[in-house]
């Protein structure tokens, strides 16, 4: 098959060609235009993206810290030994940074005794938060993140690139067939 293809061209689209229409044109336009908007929104929507997932981590690093609380009341014990490694869910209590007392739920390890230590992540108001990521796992979370948005931004300008495509071609099987309807006729009664 390659054989009947011929030596490759350039640049194809924008070359001299007396058999190009209008319509060749505009789709070579449309097709450049396509893949810059995909190239240049997809780009810039996944550096966005990075940044504002790698500062707000960074925030939840500097905000959120560590805090040692209590447990409310005595804990099971698990009885098989595939969840005895398995934390569990305990009421604690904590103070926060400002002295109010404050309780919530929290795992820990089952068979604890009430008043067993346990560290808990807070936030700058003492509300229980989960432990921030580390920069390394906020540098891959952003990196994904910011991956995944730009490849979905760079999806709209492909969609409306492949939609106006189809219009152009649809367009140009129309002229083909007004074409055909006028010329054709012409063509069997000669070779008739």
């Amino acid at each position: 098959m390659a054989a009947f293809r011929g030596q490759r061209v350039w640049l194809w689209r924008w070359r001299r060609n007396p058999l190009r229409r209008r319509s060749d044109e505009l789709e070579s336009w449309l097709l450049l235009a396509t893949w810059t908007l995909m190239l240049v929104t997809g780009l810039l929507a996944g550096l966005a993206t990075t940044h504002a997932v790698e500062s707000s981590l960074a925030q939840q690093r500097a905000e959120w810290h560590p805090v040692l609380a209590l447990t409310s009341e005595n804990t099971p014990a698990t009885s098989t030994s595939a969840a005895s490694h398995e934390r569990i869910w305990a009421e604690v209590r904590w103070t926060a940074a400002d002295g109010s007392p404050h309780t919530g739920q929290a795992r820990v390890e089952p068979g604890s005794t009430a008043g067993t230590p346990v560290v808990v992540w807070t936030d700058r108001d003492g509300r229980l938060v989960t432990k921030p990521a580390s920069a390394h796992q906020a540098g891959l979370r952003a990196g994904l993140s910011g991956v995944l948005v730009g490849a979905s931004a760079a999806a709209v300008p492909l969609g409306g690139g492949r939609l106006l495509r189809k219009r152009l071609y649809r367009q140009r099987m129309e002229q083909w067939d007004a074409e055909w309807e006028k010329f054709g006729p012409q063509w069997g009664w000669k070779t008739g």
